[in-house]
């Protein structure tokens, strides 16, 4: 096993070195992030805009060869942790995109585990009772979540939370923002009561677009698993059914399920941008759309980094679930 992880560890590599120049050569065709300067109504005379756009262009590195400024970037972060300086503004990159990253990351990693564990229920309980009352509700409900767009889901409970809020005279459903602004209890009660109220409804959103499609997943898996020969050969020695249902049809089930997450990933990272602009978060969605309209390219190229290393994580954590799940990955 430990072969096995190492092996799919150094093929992760160079897929990590190619995504980080194919972000490099999109994130460079985005636009010139010093088009508000060139575009500002100034009072000084032409030379001195020029020389003062020459010298940002200098600051940021703008004025070397494409091949220059990404080895500038990369080396400047793997060597020195440098992300590079902001087109505007004199914040620290890094330190922006992971504090953006940490209030995303609670966020899409709850969601995930909501919809993973609604997905294989929901999804088991279908393929064992096919065509039945329950089967047919969990399809129904499972499409109808698959169909609504992001956006309007999102707007949808977040009118919800603010008319359950106005009904109980509290504030328990927190629509604006990850937290509340200004903090009124510093507890860990209190901050805990905050960030899981803000929480609840952008959660709901990406757990339940997750769980519609991994849902649909499981059941076929699981239908396709449970009419197997190795199924049947299970049941006839006389194994109970519970032991053929976790040890032998689900596990080889949760197969499919593991790749389609994997994958899924980018867009849960894509559908907390639209759920973030809705709630007002300021996390990795917030931190993108600034960031494209200002073309700052420094923070753009630290979120697809991110976002990059992100997926790619996910796909090392499949490869690797796979040779748990079945002993014949890892040893082909």
């Amino acid at each position: 096993m430990l072969v096995f992880v190492i092996r799919r560890v150094l093929i992760s590599i160079p897929v990590l070195i190619a995504s980080t120049m194919l972000t490099f050569v999109i994130v460079k065709l985005s636009g010139d992030p010093l088009t508000y300067l060139k575009t500002r109504q100034s009072t000084v005379s032409k030379a001195e805009k020029q020389a003062f756009i020459n010298q940002e262009a200098h600051r940021l590195w703008l004025d070397r060869s494409w091949p220059t400024q990404y080895w500038h970037w990369i080396s400047n972060i793997l060597l020195h942790w440098n992300w590079g300086p902001p087109v505007t503004g004199h914040d620290n990159v890094a330190s922006d995109v992971f504090t953006a990253f940490g209030i995303t990351a609670r966020l899409v990693l709850v969601s995930i585990a909501i919809a993973l564990i609604l997905a294989v229920i929901t999804g088991v309980i279908s393929a064992v009772k096919q065509y039945s009352l329950t089967d047919y509700t969990t399809t129904l409900l499972g499409f109808i979540f698959l169909s609504m767009p992001t956006f309007w889901f999102a707007i949808l409970l977040k009118e919800f939370g603010l008319k359950i809020n106005q009904w109980t005279g509290s504030h328990f459903f927190g629509t604006i923002g990850d937290r509340s602004i200004p903090i009124t209890d510093h507890s860990f009660g209190g901050s805990l009561k905050d960030i899981i109220g803000h929480m609840i409804l952008p959660t709901i959103v990406l757990g339940l677009v997750g769980y519609a499609a991994w849902s649909r997943f499981t059941r076929a898996s699981m239908l396709e698993v449970l009419n197997s020969d190795y199924v049947r050969l299970a049941r006839s020695k006389g194994l109970s059914p519970r032991t053929v249902m976790i040890r032998h049809a689900l596990r080889t089930a949760l197969i499919p399920l593991t790749t389609v997450t994997a994958l899924d990933v980018a867009a849960l990272l894509g559908g907390a941008i639209v759920t973030e602009n809705v709630f007002q978060w300021r996390g990795m969605g917030t931190l993108f759309l600034t960031a494209l309209r200002a073309v700052d390219f420094n923070v753009m190229l630290g979120w697809l980094l991110v976002t990059a290393t992100i997926v790619i994580a996910f796909n090392l954590i499949a490869d690797i679930l796979y040779g748990v799940l079945d002993p014949r990955i890892r040893h082909a």
